[in-house]
């Protein structure tokens, strides 16, 4: 492949929720990108609906937290129903947790809204070069960077793009990922699937008892939007080519229903659950579905992508911008890895639990008892219990000191806020609707009750802030009241910490220099 048309510090390929909250964190730090999106346009699809708390504090740091929040739903829409058909009454139902109502462990409550409605708000969150209908035909690793060829369809030109680095984020059938011969584990397809998008007026079954999803015994509906507008997915029929959307829809309606769905758009998709061997190879990292196909019980699937975005970027930029070494970039597969792992254990095992519930309902009925008797759920009224991995997840790599030993436990089933290294830092309110999340940033921050023994550490030119921490923040998951410190990693996990102050002048350039694998001069 001969020389570059365009040069670029950072090529991402994908141009979906994880891609564009990427080339939105990667502009907070001033490191350019170019996007290439194979598509002409955004998703006109709802597809992923759940913005889980972890995501939006990370989209509370980008100042886009609010944007998305007007475009939600209402929090009583915060829940999941299960009926028989929507027309019938259910026979179960369980909150979302943190989206139903706000969790004291986070500053900010998740939220349902279509993706169709996301992801311009992410485009608009940086600037730079966005390219639709550009897709991604070559790659090859060359000495300094990656050289990449672009194909526009339509215009039947062609781009030679140099990178730095290339961040692949391009979806479960990941050409990047494909041309790297990077494998994968886990179950692989599951089923095809068919999302048919309706409009249809069921505010007569809906409105009272408002809800993010319907489970139904023939298939699952969702209201879109608060202005209107449903989708219901299933399994995809036989002869799909020639299937009559609407009356299948009105029929999963309800006999009773007596409704006719009007369809919008129809999509065919593969639901599968696997994971990628590696995330990285040489200068090409994948990141959200191209690294993970996780299925959509339990809103999982996006959002890990979008927190594996949010660990990549400040190593990216700490490289690229000479206060890291290219070894902290190897910590990104070291610590999301066996993230990506337990949320795919996870999400397989809600769906099992999904048709538990069906099965439960079907022995219910068979024994006689009345359809309008409640079906008890086979797990907690906390949404499948996934807090503990939403804000729970703890890494362990040369990105935090720790002494501690043994790997951290994914997969708590509860969330229990711990300021030991490796940790998300836990919210605690510094002030009128500041976090502690709030000081995090493209820098390190440093907590601590005593600032002036610490900023008299030289820190070279690592980006760093100092936060003073009140001296009433003491406890198990606050910093030590005598002197000590936080070290807090711009992605909001804790990277060191100390219980005492620091014995000399040079405790926190050694910190930084360990931690980022490199020792900037000044």
């Amino acid at each position: 492949m001969p020389g570059a048309d365009v040069e670029v510090p950072v090529l991402i390929v994908g141009g979906g929720p994880v891609g564009l909250t990427a080339r939105a964190l990667l502009d907070r730090w001033g490191v350019p990108t170019l996007l290439v999106e194979k598509h002409r346009e955004l998703s006109p699809f709802p597809r992923s609906r759940l913005v889980n708390v972890r995501s939006m504090e990370i989209f509370r740091q980008l100042g886009i937290a609010g944007r998305i929040a007007a475009d939600a739903f209402a929090p009583e829409y915060g829940r999941v129903r299960f009926r028989d058909t929507l027309y019938d009454p259910d026979f179960a139902t369980a909150a979302m947790v943190g989206v139903h109502a706000p969790v004291p462990e986070s500053p900010v409550v998740g939220t349902l809204t279509s993706q169709d409605r996301l992801e311009p708000v992410l485009l608009a969150a940086a600037g730079g070069d966005v390219r639709f209908g550009a897709e991604l035909v070559a790659l090859e690793e060359e000495s300094g960077g990656v050289l990449a060829l672009v194909a526009d369809r339509e215009r039947g030109t062609r781009t030679r793009v140099r990178a730095r680095y290339v961040l692949a984020a391009d979806g479960a059938n990941s050409t990047v990922r494909e041309r790297l011969g990077i494998g994968t584990t886990g179950p692989g397809a599951l089923g095809s699937f068919t999302t048919v998008v309706f409009d249809a007026d069921l505010a007569h079954w809906c409105a009272d008892q408002p809800a993010g999803v319907y489970f139904t015994a023939f298939g699952t509906f969702t209201p879109l939007y608060p202005d209107g507008g449903w989708a219901w997915f299933g399994a995809t029929p036989g002869d799909a080519e020639h299937a009559d959307w609407s009356a299948l829809v009105s029929r999963a309606l309800g006999p009773g229903a007596d409704v006719r769905a009007d369809v919008v758009r129809v999509q065919h998709w593969s639901m599968s659950a696997s994971v990628a061997e590696r995330f990285a190879r040489g200068r090409v990292l994948l990141a959200g579905d191209a690294a993970h196909a996780v299925p959509p019980i339990g809103g999982l699937g996006m959002n890990v992508g979008v927190a594996d975005a949010h660990n990549l970027c400040w190593k990216l930029a700490g490289v690229l911008q000479g206060w890291a070494a290219p070894a902290l970039l190897e910590t990104y597969e070291t610590e999301r890895l066996p993230v990506a792992r337990e949320t795919l254990r996870q999400a397989v095992g809600n769906t099992a639990l999904l048709i538990q519930v069906q099965k439960l309902r079907t022995e219910h009925l068979r024994s006689g008892a009345s359809a309008s008797t409640p079906v008890e759920l086979p797990w907690s009224e906390r949404y499948f219990a996934q807090l503990g991995l939403v804000l729970g997840v703890a890494y362990r790599s040369g990105a935090v000191l720790t002494d501690q030993t043994g790997p951290p436990d994914p997969c708590a089933t509860e969330y229990v806020p711990t300021a030991l290294p490796g940790h998300r830092m836990p919210h605690h309110w510094l002030g009128p609707d500041r976090s502690t999340l709030d000081a995090c940033g493209e820098w390190f921050t440093l907590l601590t009750p005593d600032p002036a023994r610490w900023e008299q550490q030289g820190t070279g030119s690592w980006p760093l802030r100092v936060e003073t921490l009140p001296g009433d923040h003491a406890g198990p998951d606050r910093p030590s009241p005598h002197g000590g410190a936080l070290l807090v990693r711009p992605d909001g996990h804790i990277a060191a910490r100390w219980d005492e102050p620091p014995s000399n002048g040079t405790t926190l350039r050694h910190a930084l220099t360990a931690l980022t694998a490199h020792a900037p001069a000044g």
